[in-house]
């Protein structure tokens, strides 16, 4: 489960721009929060039948809180089919590449609200290219 500030942002990214599927949501008027889960692409037909592993985003209605996040608690990791396609896509949707991939294998980003996120390629790395090589580190994941 992953509290988030905006949960339109939220979705964007997480849909959007990485991939994932909504498979559920639920909306708590006594409550005032919404409770939206998501599934990878992949696993979306499974997530009714199997029970496949879903993310929960939990939308406070009245949220003031500033949210924070910490790195000791681990980070998100998702396999995707091509990391250099992927982080391009980011980065022209204006998301930060916290660590490029420049192994052609791994990379980090942060959600909208401060979730490390580790984009591993799937099979083999890929082979190692600009501007990725030359790509620096920025921030921290």
């Amino acid at each position: 489960m992953i509290r988030v500030k905006d949960l339109t942002a939220s979705l964007d990214f997480w849909c959007n721009q990485l991939g994932l599927v909504e498979v559920k949501r639920s909306e708590h008027e006594s409550g005032r929060f919404t409770l939206v889960f998501l599934a990878g692409a992949i696993d979306e037909a499974h997530s009714r039948e199997t029970q496949a592993p879903l993310l929960e985003l939990t939308y406070n209605w009245d949220e003031s809180e500033t949210l924070s996040t910490g790195r000791s608690w681990g980070h998100l990791a998702y396999e995707v089919d091509d990391i250099y396609q992927l982080c391009q896509a980011l980065m022209d949707e204006g998301t930060v590449i916290n660590r490029p991939p420049r192994d052609g294998h791994m990379a980090f980003v942060k959600s909208p609200d401060g979730v490390s996120i580790e984009l591993l390629q799937a099979g083999n790395a890929l082979e190692p290219m600009e501007p990725w090589i030359s790509m620096a580190n920025t921030g921290v994941w």
